[in-house]
């Protein structure tokens, strides 16, 4: 082990706390001050904003962070990057990011000197403004601040495949009690200490959270000491409450953190030991409000849960106030810090790294300007041939599996693609995969484990959260890849792709963040063929919850058959800035479309299958059947043949949907149709009976103010699920080829009457089948064994 580091100069003592004070100082300035950047006068009402927002509480411990890990940077010069967990600490990092000056290169209208310093203060959580939390706005981050939880799966994700890059991730205590951040701590047995970087937790202590005590702060230090240590980390501990002896005990901790890290590196790329290291972890104690007002109204603030957001809340209206915040300013020496045109002074600087190691120019943190393109192989390879529609029969996400071997094959040498999932990619079919990589994995191994590699880049953890938590630290630091899920267990992580979506929508506003990989779900073992599983595994309202969102960003496509999958995924394995949503079956389907006919329907996202319909040309149909999935396109096929059986007269269209997006209008979505485009589709006037892959309400909602839409019913899963078989499932939710022929009965003007006999066949059927399926325990043999025949 590396021998102990040496203590700090006197020099550099006073430099880290000139630092320190004045990344304090910028941070209570932006809470409260509208003008007076310098205070140059005695402060008044009107220097004060009229609404105070923000959060001072967990500021000085972020800016002590920040301070220290500038100075450990510049003297190694060291790659490093920091995610910033605690909920809203704005005010520290944005005061840093202007100090070191990345902020003005960023935005030069707020320059380092009084001007820009003002600047900084009045756009702070102020209408027109910045958030009060990091934010993508922010230089340097990757991290939204207030997405308690997440913090630390983010930075393992921007470590992975990153060899020379160090990640400090700051873990609040507050977000150290979320159970996304519990399970985050178990990523050191999947980080490879030869291909990945490092991460460097720092869990900040400061003793509560808004109103409450934080357990872990709360826990003698050797029970906190034992859970670390039993996570696979090795505490070193900093605490205390008087600067200079803070400031000594956090220089001499970063050194030894990051001299352990490189001695586990070294030891496992030079050396070759393959034992898993205990990674250092920083545990930080300082009050709450450090440096901020002891006690207001004869009640203590500093210390205690009083000083989380703001402390002196009344400053306009309490000369009382008033004066303690001006003393509270004051208090840092701002005079020693700035020069009288509001630049940092030398000494406040001396810590700082130059050009790209200042954390808020790292090019990680701007992933965009290190992506490359991923090379997807030619699709012909993998595509199924299809000489007629439903002649053939494959599993589609094996074939998938098949095309992703590939990318994972090509991308051995660069390691920039992984697939990530809890505990899933063989019963999802991908299992191809371990021929080109094997399972990410640092701890103990058995004989009969399989696919286990150090170096592997399919990562699985039973933790959706984890897993959605690497994949974005992954793709926002420049890197592509894939999840895939259950369809029912990707609610899991609802609360996080919220704020990835609206991270992305935000940076496609921002000229400076370039385009990242698109954050690709792969949504399988899904709903219609849950029959096993049961009721508990069927839910197929993720594009529910997606689509509410900015649809700038996001995109839900509902593949038919192998071929359109293929056509899916390389479109979405392509893009950038999106969160694609791509729901398939593992199960044995139809292959309806050749390659060619695969791409160009993607294409459209919408289009007719004319080989299934019997509308002939130039004729009107008398009803549209539309399918959206793989199940309800091949019980919508079905019904179009039993439609042409019983009613060879009827005009049927059949049309199917890739891109649901499509639905909506252009107005409402870049992929929406325009109203000519739909009324074409689907016409104006006639019956639509529609099978949809979800809940029904869905299409209502995107296609509510089309003009045929009171013509529209729409089939899909109505909460009726149980262990039964797979055409059950159907039956149950009124999505099965016969009720869908009785709907087309009760809709097409004239048919109730003439069509009575071929209803009550219909009615018979789904008895018969009832009855079948409790005798036999399997489906209907004309069902089981339907095959499509034109």
């Amino acid at each position: 082990m590396a021998a102990e580091p040496a203590d700090v100069s006197e020099d550099e003592l006073r430099a880290l706390d000139a630092h320190w004070r004045a990344a304090n100082y910028l941070s209570v300035g932006q809470i409260y001050l509208l003008s007076n950047p310098l205070l140059t006068e005695p402060l008044r009402p009107e220097h004060v904003k009229p609404r105070l927002l923000g959060h001072w509480g967990t500021s000085p411990g972020l800016n002590l962070v920040h301070t220290h890990l500038n100075r450990v940077v510049r003297a190694r010069a060291r790659k490093a990057l920091c995610v910033w967990g605690p909920g809203h600490g704005g005010p520290a990092v944005l005061a840093n990011s202007w100090l070191e000056g990345t902020y003005s290169e960023t935005y030069p209208d707020v320059g380092r000197d009084a001007a820009g310093m003002e600047r900084l203060f009045r756009q702070f959580s102020f209408p027109g403004g910045v958030p009060s939390h990091v934010a993508p706005e922010t230089p340097g981050s990757i991290h939204e601040g207030g997405e308690l939880g997440y913090s630390l799966a983010h930075a393992y994700g921007a470590a992975f495949d990153n060899p020379e890059l160090v990640v400090a991730c700051v873990v609040g205590d507050g977000e150290a009690e979320t159970g996304p951040l519990a399970t985050s701590w178990h990523s050191t047995k999947f980080l490879d200490p030869v291909h990945d970087g490092a991460v460097l937790p720092i869990l900040h202590l400061n003793g509560y959270k808004i109103a409450n005590p934080a357990v872990l702060a709360r826990l003698p230090e050797s029970e906190l000491d034992a859970l670390l240590r039993g996570y696979g980390h090795e505490p070193l501990h900093v605490t205390g409450d008087n600067p200079r002896e803070v400031h000594r005990a956090m220089a001499r901790t970063m050194d030894l953190a990051f001299d352990r890290i490189a001695a586990i590196q070294r030891a496992a790329r030079e050396e070759g030991r393959t034992e898993r290291a205990a990674w250092p972890v920083i545990v930080l104690r300082t009050p709450k409000g450090w440096t901020g007002p002891a006690e207001v109204g004869g009640v203590p603030v500093e210390g205690t849960w009083r000083a989380h957001q703001v402390p002196l809340g009344q400053v306009r209206e309490d000369p009382g106030h008033l004066r303690e915040l001006e003393r509270w300013l004051r208090s840092y020496r701002p005079e020693e810090l700035f020069d009288t045109d509001g630049a940092p002074r030398g000494e406040v600087l001396a810590c700082v790294p130059g050009g790209e190691l200042r954390l808020g120019a790292s090019p990680h943190a701007n992933g965009g300007l290190l992506t490359r393109a991923l090379p997807v192989p030619p699709l012909e390879r993998y595509a199924v041939t299809v000489d007629k529609p439903g002649g053939t029969m494959h599993e589609p996400m094996r074939v998938l599996g098949a095309m992703l071997e590939q990318v994972m094959r090509d991308t051995a040498e660069r390691r920039d693609f992984r697939v990530v999932g809890p505990d899933e990619t063989a019963s999802n079919r991908l299992q191809d995969l371990y021929r080109a990589t094997g399972k990410a994995w640092q701890a103990g191994t058995l004989p009969v484990d399989e696919h286990l590699a150090r170096d592997g880049r399919v990562m699985e953890i039973l933790s959706e959260h984890v897993c959605q938590g690497w994949l974005e630290g992954y793709l926002l630091t420049g890197r592509h890849g894939v999840f895939s899920c259950y369809e029912a267990f990707i609610h899991i992580v609802d609360s996080m792709v919220n704020q990835h979506i609206k991270w992305l929508k935000i940076s496609r506003s921002l000229s400076w963040r370039r385009p990242v990989p698109s954050l690709n779900y792969l949504l399988t073992s899904h709903v219609w063929r849950q029959d096993h599983n049961g009721f508990s595994h069927q839910d197929p309202g993720f594009p529910d919850h997606v689509l509410n969102k900015s649809p700038d960003v996001v995109r839900v496509y509902f593949p038919p058959d192998a071929n359109t999958l293929l056509s899916v995924a390389d479109h979405a394995l392509r893009s950038r800035d999106y969160v694609n949503v791509i729901v398939a079956g593992k199960q044995p389907c139809f292959d309806w479309l050749t390659m060619d006919e695969a791409r160009a329907h993607c294409a459209r996202g919408a289009g007719i299958w004319e080989w299934a319909g019997t509308v002939e040309e130039g004729r009107e149909p008398d009803v549209v059947l539309a399918a959206a999935g793989d199940v309800p396109t091949q019980e919508t096929l079905a019904a179009a043949q039993l439609l042409r059986e019983h009613l060879p007269g009827l005009g049927v269209r059949v049309v199917n949907v890739v891109d649901i997006a499509r639905l909506q209008p252009r107005e409402e979505h870049p992929h929406g149709m325009t109203e000519p485009e739909f009324d074409a589709l689907f016409t104006r006037d006639k019956p639509v009976i529609f099978a949809y892959h979800g809940y029904p309400w869905l299409i209502h909602r995107l296609a509510y103010r089309r003009t045929s839409h009171p013509h529209l019913h729409v089939r899909g899963y109505k909460e009726s699920g149980t262990t039964t078989t797979p055409f059950d499932m159907v039956v149950r939710n009124d999505l099965d080829r016969y009720r869908l022929v009785m709907d087309v009965i009760d809709r097409v003007p004239g048919l109730a009457v003439r069509a009575a006999g071929v209803r009550q066949t219909m009615e018979d059927t789904r008895t018969r089948h009832q009855a079948w399926i409790r005798e036999h325990g399997t489906d209907l043999p004309e069902v089981a064994d339907w095959t499509w025949t034109p």
